[in-house]
């Protein structure tokens, strides 16, 4: 049932709640699509691909969208985007970063006093984060929450499943076959644990020449197409590798941003369009 009230926190009876698992389904019960973005292994671009995500949905005309960070012990997300500071939190909740007015963002980094502090933490202490970071986040009413998780299957992962039942699974991979033999376990770590497959895609999967535009197979190609094929998941589309992105994450300022009209940028539009459609939205114009 989803809670009816301005905010969970002002719910007559949030104070009495016997325990943190109804808080989290009446903070759960106003998100309309839950996205766990994951992947395989490490340095195939996940935190990219959940980034242009959350933008390219809030670029939708009349999408609310929200952006959690769950990478603890790597976040990245608050560099992408250019964030600072510490997130406000009052004695109940956690106000998430607001980018845009339909798009907000939370990292555990932002809840460090230090950013480079590292962080040492078991498996039960992980689960315990993110059962807080579900029930204390304030973000209202929301299309969709994309979910930043660290690589492989994992505590991180199997908590969202636990904690988010009715979540999707994207899962990232590049094309050579070391990734692609991550992205198998993966896909099948879902399926064990009951989470539904959303799709996968496939980043970096070449590079056009700036110079001669000719298209150069960096890391081969068709293996994520290949994957999906065999594995029986929907395959949501292939981005290109762009310096760009690079330089954009790095400066916190996503490229998505210049409006520019770009082999990269379409890509993400296509991705986030293929998306939408295995989500069972109707695409807003």
């Amino acid at each position: 049932m989803k809670c009816d009230q301005k905010s969970c926190a002002a719910c007559p009876s949030a104070a009495q709640k016997k325990t943190r698992e109804e808080l989290i389904q009446c903070r759960l019960s106003r998100i309309k699509h839950k996205v766990l973005v994951m992947s395989g292994k490490g340095g195939v671009g996940k935190s990219s691909i959940a980034s242009y995500l959350a933008l390219g949905l809030a670029h939708r005309k009349g999408s609310r969208v929200g952006l959690l960070d769950i990478d603890l012990h790597g976040p990245s997300i608050p560099k992408m985007f250019g964030l600072r500071g510490r997130l406000d939190t009052t004695e109940h909740e956690i106000m998430p970063h607001e980018y845009r007015p339909n798009l907000k963002i939370v990292s555990v980094e932002s809840m460090m006093e230090e950013a480079d502090s590292a962080i040492i933490w078991r498996g039960p202490l992980k689960h315990g984060v993110i059962q807080q970071l579900l029930a204390d986040c304030r973000w209202d009413d929301l299309d969709f929450l994309v979910i930043d998780s660290p690589p492989g299957t994992g505590d991180e992962a199997l908590s969202i499943a636990k904690l988010i039942p009715d979540a999707k699974a994207l899962i990232v991979t590049t094309p050579q076959e070391v990734a692609l033999a991550d992205v198998r376990k993966s896909i099948n770590f879902c399926r064990k644990v009951g989470l539904e497959i959303l799709g996968l895609v496939e980043n970096m999967s070449g590079l056009l020449c700036p110079h001669c535009s000719k298209f150069v197979p960096i890391f081969r190609t068709g293996g994520g197409r290949r994957t999906s094929d065999a594995m029986e998941v929907k395959f949501l589309g292939e981005l290109p590798f762009d310096p760009k992105v690079v330089e954009g994450a790095d400066r916190g300022d996503p490229v998505l941003n210049g409006g520019a009209d770009t082999p990269f940028v379409r890509a993400v539009e296509g991705f986030v369009s293929a998306v939408i459609e295995s989500l069972g939205e109707i695409q807003q114009e």
